[in-house]
């Protein structure tokens, strides 16, 4: 229930990516409860790049979208003047909107942060597509580390990969906020 907005963004990742691909979508759902959590149902795509796209597609908006939602995170905490002269009684304390901004955008970056990776459902519609091609278009087999990476990322989501990977984006994030001067 943490991640709900994260399982939104993903499941939207995939709908805009099958509309730029043109691949027609039958059914979704953004969110819901049960298994799974949010589902894209699309037809066969014609050809194997518009799989990829459509497969990859919430990694990526999931990971720019919780890196800017970050990046403003350590804005808000910077421009606040909580981090100057440290802390002690004569520190005010932050305003009621910094403290909402800071945890508004903490759970929305960590929440759509640790939803980036596609799924295993994902993994196997590419590597169905890879076995079935790569004889007639080995351009295909670029897609095979990708497959690979994914399958390795759901394995180790049940070591927390994915609380992780949101956490390494917050970690880069304020560096990036940092190095830009903010």
């Amino acid at each position: 229930m943490l991640t709900i907005p994260g399982v939104v963004v993903h499941e939207f990742a995939h709908k805009k990516a099958c509309d730029l691909m043109g691949v027609p979508v039958v059914d979704v759902a953004y969110f819901r409860l049960g298994t799974p959590a949010g589902y894209v149902q699309h037809r066969e795509p014609d050809r194997y790049r518009q799989s990829f796209v459509v497969s990859i597609a919430p990694f990526l908006l999931n990971t720019v979208l919780a890196f800017c939602l970050f990046v403003a995170l350590a804005i808000v905490v910077r421009s606040s003047g909580v981090l100057e002269g440290g802390v002690g009684l004569e520190t005010a304390l932050p305003g009621e909107e910094i403290v909402a901004a800071v945890v508004v955008l903490g759970w929305l970056g960590f929440a759509i942060g640790s939803q980036a990776f596609p799924s295993t459902g994902d993994a196997r519609t590419l590597w169905k597509r890879s076995q079935s091609e790569w004889r007639r278009s080995p351009a295909v087999l670029l897609g095979i580390p990708f497959v690979i990476a994914i399958y390795v990322a759901n394995l180790l989501s049940w070591f927390f990969l994915d609380t992780l990977y949101a956490l390494g984006l917050l970690v880069l994030a304020v560096q990036f906020a940092l190095a830009l001067g903010f």
